[in-house]
């Protein structure tokens, strides 16, 4: 398609590259009367679904991941061409969306099975069955994974799902619908929606719509989970982060530096488990914090469709001017730039990697989440207060320890109030591992066997003796 330089428009559905900022398409937002009729045949759909069985889900879910897996390529494009993604990673994120689509075909009717209780007399058992119609509000930094996530389980347990994803990647978001209708799902097992914010709250609303699943921000993880407070539906938060990435004065400082660099940079540090606040012990501090810059000095911008490029855009010209925004409040508040902090003077949305340092507690800075290639950098005199100040934050999502001592690392990661702690790696997702985290990085969990009982009515069924008491 011809890209033209990004103008103003109606619709919030654009695809505009960040490699260049062009406008390459623009879509229509669904009216009133065609989300109804979406709505309406979700609902359908789902009296239908519900009555298959695992076996007939799983051909169809599994279909679903070998396509994904198999024309890995085609549907990465879309994702670096809509978002800046290095090409490469977005070839990944596709083949890890599979996986999860695979590993809930697999595991799903396991995961399920009745569980047997014992009581005194009789018998008695909890099954699992699925609620309806599903809705989900997701984000734009990994478009196929976050909706993987959030369907293949849903589907697989007899939900059907509606998504409205985020306005700059409808391509991506379009893509994956076509997907399902690709593997042979029936229409409205999984429907994207591209509607307004305030629509939003009419499908919420919508006495059909059973539950609620968001990944994005704070601010928009307050208003979707109150307005489904309000309506008494059941809803996961997956929120923001700021991650500690905690060394440990033994340390393998060459191995972790390069865990350091990945764990800031992969997706250009925006991502929600992103290695974000460095704390490292003042006895390797200084010799981390020269090997960390130059390390991410060696980064190379440009094309993130070549695979040679190590340095992509952000994924939109707002998110950088965000980014760049705070950081020159941090430093206005006492904050050191130790490299970077700039846009790189280039077409495109572009942000040097950058290092700040002294950053104290009455800076903005300190509570923040930098969503991008930003590092905030602090050296501690000990573990004990690593700890304290990796707890001193309003996010709880993920965090790393890296130490030779894997025992010590295990028992750091137990005194980290977060959801997620790897030890001697960055914090990251595969489908058997589950994922969410506490504070205001929301409530719930995804993936693993916990991920697909979030959505599931938990019913007992008791048979007791017929002249047993009434106790």
């Amino acid at each position: 398609m011809h890209a033209t330089l990004v103008k103003k428009t109606k619709s919030n559905y654009q695809s505009i590259n960040p490699f260049d900022n062009k406008l390459m398409e623009s879509y229509a937002e669904l009216d009133d009367k065609q989300l109804e009729s979406a709505i309406a045949i979700a609902d359908s759909a789902f009296e239908e679904w519900r009555k298959t069985s695992f076996e007939h889900r799983e051909k169809i879910v599994a279909r679903a991941a070998a396509i994904m897996h198999e024309r890995a390529h085609e549907f990465a494009v879309p994702v670096t061409l809509e978002m800046g993604k290095l090409i490469g990673e977005s070839e990944g994120e596709v083949k890890l969306s599979a996986k999860v689509i695979a590993y809930y075909a697999k595991n799903a009717k396991e995961f399920l099975e009745p569980h047997h209780l014992k009581p005194r007399t009789g018998e008695a058992e909890v099954v699992s069955s699925p609620l309806g119609v599903l809705f989900g509000v997701q984000p734009w930094n990994f478009p196929y994974y976050q909706l993987a996530r959030f369907a293949a389980p849903n589907i697989m347990a007899g939900n059907v799902v509606m998504v409205k994803h985020a306005g700059c990647v409808p391509q991506c978001a379009i893509a994956f619908e076509k997907l399902w209708i690709d593997a042979g799902a029936p229409v409205g097992i999984y429907t994207n929606l591209l509607i307004s914010h305030e629509q939003v709250n009419k499908v919420i609303d919508d006495p059909r719509n059973k539950g609620v699943a968001l990944t994005g921000s704070v601010e928009a993880g307050r208003s979707v989970a109150a307005r489904a407070g309000q309506n008494l539906k059941k809803s996961t938060m997956e929120l923001g982060g700021s991650d500690a990435f905690i060394v440990l004065e033994d340390a393998d400082l060459e191995k972790t530096v390069k865990w350091a660099v990945w764990g800031k940079m992969n997706n250009m540090g925006q991502c929600c488990v992103a290695a974000k606040r460095f704390i490292v012990v003042s006895a390797i501090a200084d010799a981390f914090l020269e090997k960390f810059q130059d390390a991410l000095e060696k980064l190379h911008a440009g094309d993130p469709m070549d695979k040679r490029t190590t340095l992509g855009p952000l994924s939109t010209e707002g998110a950088l001017l965000k980014l760049l925004s705070q950081v020159e409040s941090a430093v206005t508040n006492g904050a050191t730039v130790v490299m970077g902090g700039k846009r790189i003077d280039r077409p495109g949305a572009f942000m040097s990697p950058t290092i700040l340092t002294d950053i104290k507690k009455s800076n903005p800075a300190f509570k923040e989440e930098f969503f991008g290639p930003v590092a905030l950098f602090f050296t501690v005199k000990d573990e004990a207060e690593a700890i304290a100040l990796a707890n001193d934050s309003e996010f709880g999502l993920g965090g790393s320890v890296f130490t030779k001592d894997v025992a010590r690392g295990k028992d750091v990661a137990s005194k980290i109030e977060t959801g997620m702690m790897f030890v001697n790696h960055p914090t990251w997702t595969t489908p058997e591992l589950p994922f969410g985290g506490i504070k205001n990085s929301g409530y719930g969990r995804e993936l693993s066997s916990m991920g697909i009982q979030e959505f599931v009515n938990k019913k007992l069924i008791r048979v007791a003796p017929i002249d047993s008491s009434a106790a």
